[in-house]
């Protein structure tokens, strides 16, 4: 049998999920007991893995929380749309398609990771990082769906609007939880191509 050579091979799958079972542990504790009242120690032990390899996958507490994959998703699944696509409707399609593979217990925790950011000034203050660099993405996106400069008044424009939904919807979603986020977004940025 050939490997897959897009296929991670056993180590990077065992890091991977070795991450994903810190954060996952680390958000459900800071969710049951609270984020100060949390300490790096009783993530690793509830994750089964030593105080060092907790902070070999995450430098700091906050980015237990503030660290994620959504910019390296986003830009994959832009990559795969249709190159006649106009950048709001590839970038709707790829949200959706970032979504679509979600389980609802990942769309729950997503929720309250959010809510959690948005509850604990330190946090908030973490992933002003992310979220730049979640514009800097879409703008790079844009750009190279238009065949533009990131500098160009085109590409501010469309991924500023973008970038302005997904903001106001992830503010939305936090505050309140049955929202059916990737619904509102998907509407949202209809209306925006429209």
């Amino acid at each position: 049998m050939t490997p897959d050579p897009d296929r991670p091979g056993l180590r990077e799958r065992k890091k991977a999920e070795t991450r994903a079972s810190i954060q996952r542990h680390a958000l459900h504790l800071f969710s049951e007991q609270g984020y100060d009242a949390t300490s790096v120690e009783q993530i690793a032990e509830a994750a089964d893995v030593s105080h060092r390899t907790v902070f070999r996958y995450f430098p700091t507490k906050e980015s237990l929380v503030t660290l994620d994959d959504y910019d390296t998703l986003l830009t994959t699944a832009m990559a795969a749309q249709p190159a006649e696509l106009g950048p709001v409707q590839a970038l709707r399609n790829a949200f959706r398609a970032m979504f679509t593979d979600l389980t609802d217990a990942d769309v729950t925790a997503k929720r309250e990771r959010q809510a959690l950011v948005l509850s604990v000034p330190a946090l908030w203050a973490a992933s002003l990082a992310n979220v730049t660099r979640t514009k800097q993405t879409l703008t790079d996106l844009v750009a190279a769906r238009l065949a533009r400069p990131p500098d160009d008044a085109r590409v501010r424009a469309a991924a500023g609007a973008v970038f302005g939904i997904l903001l106001s919807v992830w503010l939305d979603w936090a505050d309140d939880p049955e929202l059916d986020a990737p619904a509102v977004l998907d509407a949202a940025l209809a209306q925006l191509r429209a």
